[in-house]
């Protein structure tokens, strides 16, 4: 039996810039026995954030972020794949975090049925599509409460800290608010999304 500690409310209950870099090193659990690592994430914050879903006030496809902090607001981006984001602040801010890319630690073989045209291990969970699909997390896991580990997802400590010195720098594939410094991610973690992001 691990022992994993699912992470409160209040945990998701602040500014997702203080959020994010807290999600570090943290676990997303599947109940089928899959879990990764958050290695790297971006903040998004509703209506002070151009680059934010949320930033226009809500829509049918953006109104899990303006839910109760704690749920997993999944959308599809691209036409291509599935983002998930933990969903933070209050009731009507609209505010989440991106999880960016996970290091795979269990369920390793589901991971790789998953996502079986991937050949280094360091490319399974890097980046916010392949993160989901090695998660086997599509729209049918929006509004998931990651608190109460309903249908099967949470984010859960190990008593791994997140970094004291975390990597930041700007978000990726935006094209507004690109000067915000508000991604994070674990210095020279080979499963970070992207060369430039591992610095």
């Amino acid at each position: 039996m691990h022992d994993w500690a699912t992470l409160p409310r209040s945990f998701y209950q602040r500014h997702p810039t203080e959020v994010a870099p807290a999600l570090l090193n943290k676990l997303l659990v599947r109940d089928d026995g899959r879990a990764g690592r958050i290695v790297e994430v971006e903040a998004y914050a509703g209506s002070e954030d151009p680059a934010a879903h949320s930033f226009r006030g809500q829509t049918p496809r953006t109104a899990t972020m303006f839910g109760e902090a704690g749920h997993l607001y999944v959308y599809f981006s691209y036409g291509m794949h599935w983002g998930s984001n933990a969903v933070c602040g209050e009731v009507g801010q609209g505010w989440g975090v991106l999880l960016r890319a996970l290091e795979p630690v269990q369920g390793m073989a589901l991971i790789r049925e998953a996502r079986p045209a991937i050949r280094h291990d360091r490319d399974l969970a890097s980046g916010p599509g392949r993160l989901s699909q090695a998660m086997g997390i599509t729209k049918a896991l929006d509004g998931a409460d990651l608190v109460r580990n309903d249908r099967g997802v949470r984010i859960v400590s190990d008593a791994m800290a997140p970094p004291t010195e975390p990597g930041v720098g700007p978000r990726i594939g935006i094209s507004k608010a690109v000067d915000f410094p508000w991604r994070w991610h674990v210095p020279g973690h080979a499963h970070v999304s992207g060369r430039s992001a591992r610095r």
